[in-house]
């Protein structure tokens, strides 16, 4: 997990890994998953590319997740040790996200370019949406609620 400082907009640099309590996250294979995440992936991977798999711990709670690619687009999913899902991060178009969203995502944006966004869901929700956004060199994250709002990690 990225650590972000929660301005007007939240935006941090891909890949930040300064902070306290910061997660420890490392590449796995399948067999190394428990057997009800393994489970989960198999169920949720249906028509899917696996990319890579991860186990993450993080204040002494373990997640797993998965990385894939399906239909072109990226989705990662995170579970917990019994295989249930925690939540989806699945890349979508930036023109199908609402509108208050886009405009926040924008206005954080301007000087730079949007390179994907993804849609960041809880349950049945979308809580957030995370946006790429490069500056000459430079990438940040803007993630934002779908009301155009500061949204946490």
């Amino acid at each position: 997990m990225r650590v972000c400082n929660k301005a007007l907009i939240v935006v941090c640099l891909l890949g930040a890994t300064a902070g306290f309590g910061r997660a420890s996250e490392r590449r796995v294979k399948l067999a190394d998953l428990p057997l009800a995440v393994q489970a989960t992936v198999k169920e949720q991977s249906k028509g899917a590319t696996i990319r890579g798999y991860a186990k993450e711990v993080e204040n002494g709670k373990t997640t797993y997740e998965v990385e894939m690619t399906i239909h072109g687009r990226g989705k990662d999913i995170s579970m917990d040790q019994k295989g249930t899902v925690i939540e989806v991060e699945e890349e979508v178009p930036f023109e199908n996200i609402p509108s208050r969203a886009k405009s926040a995502i924008e206005k954080a944006a301007s000087g730079g370019k949007v390179l994907k966004v993804e849609s960041v869901v809880h349950g049945a929700a979308v809580v957030a949406y995370e946006a790429q956004v490069q500056r000459g060199s430079k990438r940040s994250e803007v993630r934002v609620s779908p009301e155009g709002k500061p949204a946490p990690e």
